[in-house]
Formats: C-alpha cells, sequence, structure tokens
C-alpha cells in the first residue's frame, strides 16, 4: 500500500497545472489555531456599518489599526503557516554562533592584514545579517507570507479614537463611534464540505469570552453621523490692511464657499492657498501660523460660523513687504572652494561681494557679467548669460514672490547645465533709525542669490544585455553619450548606438511542407539629438514663452534590420517645438517630420508578399516598398504620475499628425527620379489611462488606447494597377505585444475576424497584421507580494480593423463583390463580437530606480479562430492555438 503523502502527490503530478492550486488549497485549509498562544484570539473579519454618503467610507477603513490577514490575490496566513513548519529558531542561534566562531579564529589567523580583516568582517556581517532576518522575521517562505493577525483590543479603542476625530473634522461635530467584537466557532473546511448537503451551519455570534472556545473575531465599527454642519462664512479680521488686500483680491480662488460641508482638510488647504499668495505678493516674512480660525456652532442648527483671522507679528508692528535688490547668479558654485583646496589656501573669505573680486594669493579672478539686470559671476564663464537672464524670472525693483522663485529653480533644472540649481534670499539691513517712527519700516529690500554647480561636460551610459527569443539567445548592446553645453547656449547633444542579434520565428510559405525556422535578426541603430533651451524662430518670442520651457529638437535616426528574408532601412528626421502648459502637460508641435524607407527583399519572401496580396488583399508588401513620408504633427501630453507611477493619477497622450499634403507638387517627379512613393494621410490617436492608489502598496489601473488612419486621396497602384486609399506602412496599427494585447504576439492580432492561413489552409501566427482602425484597453491590479518583489492580475481587449478593405473584382470568382479578407472590415454591427480577450498574471521586480516585468498571459477569446467553436480559446488552453505567452519588459506595460 503506497503511503497517502506518495500518492497525493502522485495524483498532483498527474493534475498537471493545476497540481500547485491544490496544493495551496490544502494549505489554507489547514487550521491557523496551532500558531495562537492560550488566550488569544484570531482576527477574521472588520466591518464598518452606518455610513451613509455623506461620509467617506474608504477614509475611514483606512484608519482601520488592525486588518485580517490577506486572502486575495494570496493566502498569506496560510503560506506563513507553510513556513513555519520549516522555521527552527534554535538551529538559527547555533548557526549564528558557528558564525561568530568561525570568524573569530579566521580574523585572529589574519593578523594585522587590514585587507583580508576588512574582506572578513564584510562576509561575516553579510551572512550575520541574513540569519538574524530569519531570525527576527522568519524563513525566506514567512516573510512571503503574513503572520496571524492577533486580536487587540487595545488597537480597536484606538481606531474609534481616530474614526471618532475624523467625523469631528470633517463635519460630524455629533457624530459618534462604537466598536462590537463577536467570537465564532467555525468548523473545519472538510467538515463543511461532508455536512453541507441538506443542512447549513452558521456562525454563532456570542460576545468575547475567554472561557469559550471561539477562537475568531470578527470587529463591527458602527457609525453614527448625525448632522452634517455647513459653512456659513464671517468677515475675516485682518490686522494688516496690505495683507488684506491682497486677501480680497486672491478670494475668488477661495476653496471655502458658503453652504458648504465643513472639512478641516480643506480649511488647511485654503490657509496654504492664502500663504502662497500673500507671500506671492512680497511678504517674504509671512508664515501660514499667522492665519487661524474661529469656528462657532452654538447659533443655527447644523451650522458653523467660521471666521479668518490674520494676526500681525507684534503689537503695532505689520508685514513688511520686500522688494529686490540686487540678484546674483553664480554658475559654478562650489568651484572656488575646489581650487583654494588645491592651492592650500582653506581660508574662507567672508562675504559674497569679496567671493566675487580678486584673489592676489591664488592668482585667480572671477568673471562678474551684468545682463538684464543680473549679476553674473564665475571663475570661467561658459554659459550664454543671455539665455540663463530668461530662465531668471526674478528682477531687481520687484516684489518678492514664492512663485517666481520656484519657477525659476525649475526652469534652471530643466536645461540639465547644473547638478543644483537653488535661489536664496539675505535681507538687506535697515538703515540706522533716525526717529522712533522708523523704528518698524514697513518696507525691506532683499539680495536673490542664485547658487547653480555645473554639471559634467560629458556622461555616457552603456547597457549590455540579452533577448531569449525563439529558442534563440541574442545579445545587445546600447551605448549612449551626452555631450552638455557644446556651443555655449546651454544646448545638449546626444548621441546613440545600438547593435544586436535577436531570434526570430520565420517561415517562407512558398510551399505547403515548409516550416517555421528560427533565425537571427541583425539590428543596428544610431540617434543624434540636439535640444536648444528656445525656440528657434525668426522673431523674437522667447521672453514671452520663457514661463512655458521653450525647447527646440533636432532629430536624426538610422535603423537597419538584416533579416534572411529582407534588409530594411530606415532614416527619420525630425524637427520639434516642445514646451510645457504646467509640471504635468507638454506639447509638443513638429513642422517638419520626414521618413525615409528603402528594402531589400529576397526572391522567396517576395513570392510570399505577392501570394498574401494576391489572396488576402494584404498591404504587407508595402512595408518593403522605397517609400518617403514627409509630415507634421501634434502631441499634447498630461501625466500626474510619477516614473515610479506610485500616485493616484491620471495620463492622457493626443496625437494628430498629416503627411503628403503638398505631394502633388513633385509625386511624379519624384517617383521617375528615385522610384520612392509618396502618400497622404491623416492620423489620429488618444492613449487615457487611469491610476486608482487603493492602499500604500496596492493599485488598479486602467487603460483606453484608440487610433485612426485615413489616406487622404486616391494614389494610382502600380502593384494593383487601382486607384485606391492607401495608407503607408509604417503608419498603420498594430495590435499584440508586451504593451498591447500580452497574450498575442507582438502585432500579429486582427484585422477584426479575420483569420489569416497559410497556403495549405492552417492558421498563420507570424505574419504582422496591420489595421487602420485600433481600439484596445486594458485593466491591472497590482499588488506587493514581498520586499520589492511585486505581482499582478491582469485582462487585455482590443483589436485592430480596416477602413478600405479590398473587394473581390473578379466575375468569375464566388466571392465576387465581397471582402478579400472576410472579418476585417471595421462594422458597427459586427466589431462589439471581434474584440479580442486575454488575461494573465506577471511578477515585477521594483529596485525603485529600475522596474523588471515578467507577464504571463493566455487567449480568453479569440475572435480570429479558424472555427467557431475555437473562439473561447481558453478551452484549447496550452495547445498551438493558445500557447502561453511570455513578456519580458522594463517598466510598467502603461
Amino acid at each position: 500500500m503506497k503511503p497517502l503523502l506518495t500518492s497525493c502527490f502522485a495524483n498532483l503530478r498527474r493534475g498537471g497545472r493545476l497540481g500547485p492550486l491544490v496544493a495551496l488549497a490544502a494549505v489554507a485549509a489547514c487550521s491557523p489555531f496551532k500558531l495562537l498562544k492560550p488566550n488569544q484570539r484570531l482576527l477574521s473579519r472588520v466591518e464598518i456599518t452606518g455610513v451613509k454618503k455623506q461620509a467617506d467610507k474608504d477614509a475611514l477603513e483606512t484608519l482601520v489599526q488592525q486588518q485580517p490577514n490577506t486572502q486575495l490575490p494570496l493566502p498569506k496566513l496560510a503560506i506563513y503557516q507553510l513556513g513555519v513548519k520549516f522555521y527552527d529558531s534554535v538551529k538559527l542561534r547555533s548557526k549564528l554562533r558557528d558564525i561568530q566562531t568561525t570568524y573569530a579564529a579566521k580574523m585572529q589567523a589574519a593578523g594585522t592584514d587590514s585587507a583580508k580583516l576588512g574582506k572578513l568582517i564584510s562576509q561575516r556581517e553579510r551572512k550575520t545579517k541574513r540569519k538574524q532576518l530569519a531570525l527576527d522575521k522568519g524563513n525566506a517562505i514567512m516573510r512571503l507570507g503574513e503572520p496571524p493577525a492577533i486580536y487587540d483590543t487595545a488597537l480597536t479603542k484606538r481606531t474609534v479614537q481616530q474614526m471618532t476625530t475624523y467625523l469631528h473634522t470633517h463635519g460630524f461635530f455629533r457624530g459618534q463611534v462604537t466598536a462590537t467584537d463577536t467570537a465564532r466557532f467555525r468548523r473545519s473546511l472538510l467538515f463543511r464540505i461532508v455536512t453541507a448537503p441538506g443542512r447549513v451551519l452558521p456562525s454563532k455570534p456570542d460576545s468575547l469570552d475567554r472561557a469559550k472556545a471561539y477562537r475568531r473575531v470578527t470587529v463591527t465599527y458602527r457609525v453614527d453621523e448625525n448632522l452634517l454642519f455647513r459653512y456659513r462664512l464671517q468677515p475675516p479680521v485682518i490686522a494688516d490692511s496690505g495683507v488684506a488686500a491682497v486677501v480680497r483680491q486672491a478670494q475668488p480662488a477661495t476653496l471655502l464657499h458658503e453652504n458648504g460641508r465643513y472639512n478641516e482638510d480643506t480649511v488647511g488647504l485654503e490657509r496654504t492657498r492664502l500663504e502662497t499668495a500673500i507671500r506671492n505678493a512680497g511678504y517674504f516674512d509671512f508664515r501660514q501660523q499667522y492665519i487661524s480660525y474661529e469656528a462657532d456652532t452654538s447659533y443655527d442648527k447644523g451650522t458653523v460660523r467660521l471666521r479668518m483671522l490674520i494676526a500681525n507679528p507684534a503689537p503695532g508692528q505689520g508685514h513688511r513687504v520686500y522688494t529686490i535688490r540686487q540678484v546674483r547668479f553664480i554658475t559654478d558654485a562650489g568651484v572656488g572652494r575646489t581650487l583654494r583646496s588645491a592651492t592650500g589656501d582653506t581660508l574662507r573669505r567672508a562675504g559674497t561681494a569679496a567671493a566675487l573680486r580678486a584673489r592676489p594669493s591664488l592668482g585667480l579672478r572671477t568673471d562678474t557679467t551684468v545682463t538684464d539686470s543680473i549679476r553674473f559671476a564665475a571663475y570661467n564663464q561658459q554659459y550664454s548669460t543671455n539665455l540663463l537672464a530668461r530662465k531668471v524670472l526674478v528682477r531687481p525693483g520687484q516684489h518678492y514672490s514664492l512663485a517666481n522663485t520656484v519657477q525659476t529653480q525649475r526652469l534652471l533644472a530643466d536645461l540639465d547645465m547644473f547638478r543644483f540649481a537653488t535661489m536664496n534670499y539675505r535681507k538687506v539691513p535697515d538703515p540706522p533709525a533716525t526717529d522712533s517712527t522708523s523704528l518698524h519700516p514697513s518696507t525691506g529690500e532683499l539680495v536673490g542669490i542664485i547658487n547653480a554647480s555645473p554639471a559634467p561636460k560629458y556622461s555616457q551610459t552603456s547597457e549590455v544585455g540579452g533577448t531569449y527569443v525563439a529558442y534563440q539567445p541574442g545579445p545587445f548592446l546600447n551605448l549612449r553619450l551626452k555631450t552638455r553645453n557644446p556651443f555655449g547656449g546651454a544646448e545638449v547633444l546626444e548621441v546613440g548606438l545600438r547593435a544586436g542579434y535577436e531570434g526570430q520565428l520565420t517561415r517562407i510559405d512558398v510551399a505547403p511542407t515548409d516550416a517555421p525556422k528560427a533565425v537571427y535578426t541583425t539590428q543596428l541603430g544610431a540617434t543624434a539629438s540636439l535640444v536648444l533651451p528656445q525656440f528657434l524662430v525668426p522673431f523674437r518670442t522667447n521672453h514671452f514663452l520663457t514661463r512655458y520651457n521653450p525647447k527646440t529638437r533636432f532629430l536624426l535616426s538610422e535603423t537597419y534590420v538584416n533579416r534572411p528574408e529582407y534588409a530594411r532601412s530606415n532614416f527619420e528626421f525630425s524637427f520639434d517645438y516642445i514646451w510645457q502648459k504646467s509640471t504635468f502637460h507638454q506639447y509638443v508641435f513638429s513642422p517638419v517630420v520626414i521618413t525615409l524607407v528603402n528594402s531589400f527583399v529576397s526572391d522567396d519572401f517576395q513570392t510570399q508578399l505577392n501570394l498574401l496580396k494576391e489572396r488576402d488583399g494584404s498591404s504587407l508588401f508595402r512595408a518593403f516598398s522605397k517609400q518617403i513620408e514627409p509630415s507634421f504633427s501634434f502631441t499634447s501630453l498630461y501625466n500626474s504620475n510619477d516614473f515610479n507611477q506610485t500616485r493616484d493619477a491620471h495620463y492622457l497622450r493626443l496625437f494628430a499628425e498629416f503627411g503628403g499634403l503638398t505631394r502633388g507638387l513633385y509625386q511624379d517627379a519624384l517617383k521617375r527620379g528615385t522610384g520612392l512613393n509618396v502618400y497622404d494621410f491623416a492620423r489620429f490617436s488618444a492613449d487615457y489611462r487611469r491610476y486608482h492608489h487603493l492602499t500604500p502598496q496596492t493599485y488598479f489601473v486602467w487603460r483606453l488606447n484608440g487610433g485612426i488612419v485615413h489616406a487622404l486621396s486616391r494614389t494610382y497602384d502600380a502593384e494593383t494597377r487601382t486607384n485606391s486609399y492607401i495608407v503607408p506602412y509604417d503608419k498603420s496599427f498594430f495590435a499584440g505585444g508586451s504593451t498591447s494585447l500580452r497574450a498575442w504576439q507582438p502585432r500579429r492580432l486582427g484585422p477584426g475576424g479575420f483569420s489569416p492561413t497559410r497556403s495549405d489552409g492552417s492558421r498563420d501566427y507570424l505574419t504582422e497584421q496591420p489595421g487602420e482602425l485600433l481600439l484596445e484597453g486594458s485593466v491591472e491590479y497590482r499588488f506587493p507580494i514581498s520586499g520589492f518583489f511585486k505581482g499582478a492580475l491582469f485582462t487585455d481587449f482590443g483589436n485592430v480593423w480596416g477602413l478600405q478593405e479590398r473587394r473581390e473584382t473578379d466575375p468569375g470568382s464566388p466571392n465576387f463583390g465581397n471582402y478579400r479578407r472576410p472579418g476585417a472590415q471595421f462594422q458597427f454591427n459586427q466589431f462589439y463580437r471581434q474584440i479580442a480577450v486575454g488575461s494573465g498574471f506577471g511578477v515585477r521586480f521594483d529596485f525603485t530606480f529600475l522596474i523588471l516585468r515578467l507577464d504571463i498571459a493566455t487567449k480568453i477569446y479569440d475572435p480570429t479562430a479558424l472555427t467557431a467553436a475555437d473562439k473561447w480559446a481558453l478551452r484549447n488552453f496550452d495547445s498551438s492555438a493558445n500557447p502561453i505567452s511570455f513578456n519580458l519588459g522594463i517598466g510598467y506595460p502603461f
């Protein structure tokens, strides 16, 4: 007779992919009470009741001090319980002692060899830290899970207090919160399954009594909101008439409105807004603590009389308005200290003015230049002072402004010329008082000092890595060189090179017996960009546009791809104007974009292209024709998220491009002289993303992405001998891949419900499928697993369609008048049935500065399947029609 455990795992092996799920479910079904000490209870549920629409239940949930163990997407307590079975604290302490003893002997043997001692100490600390972590927080499996949430009445009381405080500060002055804890006894999972037919085993609530055997606790917080209080705004009391005038001027933007619900958070934001407005009016010393509010609830029922008070710094002394006397810009801050250190002069010279004059002991002089009333000082003036002056919004004679100060620092940082650029102020001493009336003057003067430390003139980044595609390893190398200020005008010149080999699956479908094979693709690329920190135009606009951080960019790129079937070269030049409406909103206008495509195709591959064109009306052959694509474009990009996507944020990218509008002037001559084709087109796309921040480390994000491209006029197509609407292949839309529908290979989904086939009638999964209309979306739930190891569950949906599909024109064909590619044309009564769906899970390694991603996906619904029965692709899980798709990438998919 086989042991039970052996039989169990044998069945798991026969169960294939279900084995791990069954094992995890078995672990989850184990009783967690073995981890509890006597008189301890396990917190199993937290409920909040009584909340009406007026209060924010989500905000109250964040105040709960103790939560039950996480069950989804992973049963964390079950994982922790599994880890406990392999945890031995006695053994760990013994290993710690052995490490200390072993390295003490090694260090004694090393004697006075400092290099060897340092290495031994480092090794000892690394091993000790690892064992101590396991001793304190458990082994790796335990840290992946969660220890049992042992019920703590003190935390429940603290939660009640914080919830009550929240209600009072959000307009519910009479609000109350009470907590009730109940214990319940739950039978084992096996017992409930066996006795389930014809019988219901309800939970048995009871008061929490340690003498009883109820081990699970449910905590219910009862919220009684009672009456909601609303504002009755009273006239403010402001002692300083100048400050009062500023407040009146800023009143239209107030956050507090008559009859609005009372909220201390909003009151705090209003205080911050008023502080900023007053400081922008020249009140350098003004701080938020001068602003206070009186709230009186003793008048009308449900109302709170709110009055703002702004106090003076001292009795009889008003707030001072400061004017800028002088602005100094030190463009190489810290260089003087370096030079003094190098020459042995370590004496610090007092006074900024003296620091800008000659230093006889060093034999060095600072170069001082006045440009647009700003004094620039440097040991070696490297930058155009005219350009830097345009980035400084503070001028002598102006009132102090916090907004201008912050904006100046941002503009200087965006130049990418300095390690840091900070602006500080020094007060000018008041003149001696002549009488008692001038003891407290109402005005003052400031000297603005900008300290900027130059960034290295050259910076280089290199990346060496590899890919594994089509069972072929492929190395690649990226090199980038950045040169700052090459021409003295704060320009940035970047040159990049890329070279690599990558495996690809290919099939030259000439004969039915042709099978896909793995080949190597050579990829070479070069880019060069020059960014100017101003608009390059024949008229003066930069003073007007300074606040919008204008830039001009020239970009050249060349990409060369060499495969057994073809070699393809793609050259692009663009001339761009870039400016920012705000920190989150950027615009790009490209008045000139020129793309030149040149290809060389093998005879066998040309035969395949002709076959696809004749049989399906495919436009793939146009990807390898010689063509030039002149165009202009406009982009609007709004993104309120950060690099690591940790905010509750929005993302919206709108793009419009028009090409070939003037081709009538040169099209025929260009074709005769060079063989280049030119087409006209209009292309639009919109990409919206929403990031919902649920908890500090969990997010729900979703995306909707769409685009449309259409030819503007007909072009004679020598390949098909017809006048057709032709869209350049590179301007088409594609679906599938690591940032699209992840269950499909890149650019292989669609179009619509059309099923691409090979010459033998089998499904073709290797040919790219362009479309003229794109509709796609994704939803993703991101959650932490352990430390920097995080996970995601996602679903993708969408497809591409054609808008100008060719019809069969041969009267002798049985498909005369029908589309050559059935189901590829977009139709309102059919498109919703042709939306593909894929799902999967992903793991991410979040190193803060870099995010590595692996997404594993499978098809759920495939509208391009050959038969209706195969459209629900999940039935064919892990077959050739629905292989598991692995997507490796850097960064989040969206």
